[in-house]
């Protein structure tokens, strides 16, 4: 492993980093941190290891590199919500998209959610990355319903629990499957109860 980590300058060396970070990013993703090496990598970026340990310590570093690159569309794809209009008394239609989207996007890469999320708990820059995108997430949402006239004095509080609650569904839908719950009926619930969340806003 070489300790001399470079910034490629030349086009072409930027673009052979960014096609290592891309592709190894998807591995781990993919198969797993423990289960991707980084002769894997360099193969499928069509490079020779050796270039690879010229801009990177380590698969690690791929990962956190791949994370800041690429990992909002994956695990916080509601950063990219602006200018979403919508009528209040239309408010649980609106929740009834972020579920969906919130579902449709867990289920389509479940393996990396499944991955980064056990980082999260053991390891402090996945954590760092994850806690802040998640606040990130939360003024980003507190924004639209600003922008649609919700004035509660409580918005971001109220905004980071409705996004707790709607994660919580959509790990129960994707994840745990349990065959005796109505999962509907249980949308239904988180619903009622961000409404109820949001009451003074939705009067």
């Amino acid at each position: 492993m070489i300790d001399n980590i470079r910034e490629p300058k030349q086009q072409r060396a930027i673009e052979k980093k960014e096609k290592i970070i891309e592709v190894g990013f998807n591995l781990i993703c993919e198969n797993g941190y423990y289960n991707t090496n980084t002769a894997e990598i360099a193969k499928e970026a069509s490079v020779s290891t050796g270039i690879v340990y010229q801009y990177f310590k380590d698969k690690y570093d791929i990962l956190i590199e791949g994370l800041e690159k690429y990992g909002n569309d994956i695990f916080f794809p509601m950063l990219k919500t602006k200018n979403i209009k919508f009528d209040k008394k239309d408010f649980d239609k609106f929740l009834n998209q972020m579920i969906k989207h919130y579902i449709n996007n867990q289920k389509v890469s479940t393996v990396a959610h499944e991955e980064i999320m056990s980082m999260v708990h053991s390891d402090k820059k996945v954590a760092e990355y994850y806690y802040k995108r998640e606040l990130e997430m939360t003024n980003a949402i507190k924004e639209v319903l600003q922008n649609n006239n919700f004035k509660d004095d409580n918005l971001y509080e109220k905004v980071h629990i409705m996004i707790g609650l709607i994660d919580n569904l959509c790990h129960e839908v994707t994840y745990h499957k349990h065959n005796d719950m109505n999962y509907d009926l249980m949308a239904n619930l988180v619903i009622d109860n961000i409404k109820n969340l949001f009451k003074n806003d939705l009067i």
